[in-house]
């Protein structure tokens, strides 16, 4: 019988709201939320422990925020310093073994399957290094695969709402299903609500609801997805930590025309088609980048370059044109002839949904971004095309 795996699931408690009471210690314990301004229609992007008992959350408008808690301080996000401070986090994670996988700015997995001291110390020794060498608290959920770390990471969490947790909750090998029994079938990783109410139409309230049905019938109410929530609902998880070996520094996307252009209008229309290109390929991979950079190549091949660093990490298709347009109009004069034009995104972190919730028109930008890319990844890149430009003209080599 093969030996049981370790996994444990690390993930910051109130991320962003930890970092600002780092940077202003009067903060702590006070109602706050880091996000935009009421006046300029800001969204919570997080906030603090104190604020949630007043019904404050993630994602809400700040004016509505303001009303469930008149004395809430709303405060401006600092997204280098959250960088920063993950980076920190994610430097202690991997001095406990390579199998480390990062799934978001304040989350990630390690297999700790080859280390003889049991997972729950492991877990003790890594959330007390953290919050006394960063002081960043965190909440550790310890398991023998993925899905039920996290869940259980979640549960912790939960069980104490109104202050920071700090929650350990270990579940023993072979106690994967009961513990998961119980529990609203909203706990299961990937249920959203409208799939979630679905299942409650189908009698399926908690987990275990579940594991009282059938494979097939499963199936049948969910499709291949039924089979696969059936084996969770099992406690199954086969999924490796994978370890990120080859990081990808940069995404770009370049092009040489067919013959040198000078026409403002088709340079344009080809440098916002790389753009959309490399903010799909971002979007793909879930990453967000911080510094833009073009690239453009005269007939004679001398070459020159312009970047930008951006004030939070983006990988919206606007955020990317509007940046490589910007650098364009540096280098490239009326008349000048083009050989090659190139536009790439470094300093490249996970991207995270509260990003895009500073604002109503960046979540917008977001949803209509994520329509589009299923479409272009169901039916090809040709599918969709945004309209930026009056001209379609595009005279490169794909």
């Amino acid at each position: 019988m093969a030996p049981f795996r370790k996994i444990l699931h690390i993930d910051l408690d109130a991320f962003f709201c930890s970092v600002e009471e780092k940077l202003n210690p009067s903060l702590k314990g006070q109602a706050f939320a880091v996000g935009g301004p009421p006046e300029e229609r800001g969204v919570v992007t997080s906030c603090s422990y104190a604020a949630r008992k007043f019904g404050i959350r993630s994602a809400m408008p700040m004016i509505k925020a303001i009303k469930f808690c008149p004395a809430l301080k709303v405060v401006g996000s600092h997204y280098a310093e959250y960088q920063a401070a993950s980076k920190d986090v994610m430097k202690i994670l991997k001095s406990y073994t390579p199998l480390f996988e990062q799934i978001s700015i304040d989350e990630a997995f390690i297999d700790i399957s080859d280390l003889v001291q049991p997972g729950f110390q492991i877990a003790r020794e890594i959330q007390s290094r953290i919050f006394q060498e960063l002081s960043l608290p965190c909440s550790i959920g310890v398991a023998t695969n993925k899905l039920v770390a996290k869940i259980a990471t979640n549960v912790g969490k939960s069980r104490n709402r109104g202050s920071t947790p700090m929650a350990i909750i270990e579940v023993k090998p072979g106690q994967e299903k009961t513990f998961l029994a119980p529990l609203p079938i909203e706990e299961m990783w990937g249920i959203g609500p409208k799939t979630a109410l679905k299942m409650r139409r189908y009698g399926i309230m908690a987990i275990g609801d579940v594991v009282k049905k059938t494979e097939k019938e499963m199936e049948a109410l969910l499709g291949k997805y039924g089979r696969i929530l059936h084996q969770h609902a099992n406690g199954i998880d086969r999924n490796p930590v994978v370890a990120d070996d080859n990081e990808i520094k940069s995404i770009s996307n370049e092009l040489t025309f067919f013959m040198d252009i000078d026409n403002e209008s088709e340079l344009l229309s080809a440098l916002t088609s790389l753009c959309i290109k490399v903010g799909y390929r971002l979007r793909k991979k879930q990453l967000s980048g911080s510094s833009i950079k073009l690239k453009i190549r005269w007939p004679d091949f001398e070459t020159q370059t312009r970047q930008l660093t951006l004030s939070q990490p983006a990988n919206q298709d606007t955020v990317i044109i509007s940046s490589a347009k910007k650098l364009f109009y540096q280098i490239w004069k009326k008349g000048m002839k083009v050989r090659l034009i190139g536009v790439g995104i470094s300093q490249l972190s996970p991207d995270f949904q509260q990003l895009s919730l500073l604002d109503q028109k960046d979540q917008r930008e977001k949803h209509l971004l994520k329509a589009i890319d299923e479409l272009h990844q169901k039916y090809g890149e040709k599918a969709l095309m945004r309209g930026f430009h009056k001209t379609s003209f595009h005279p490169w080599k794909d």
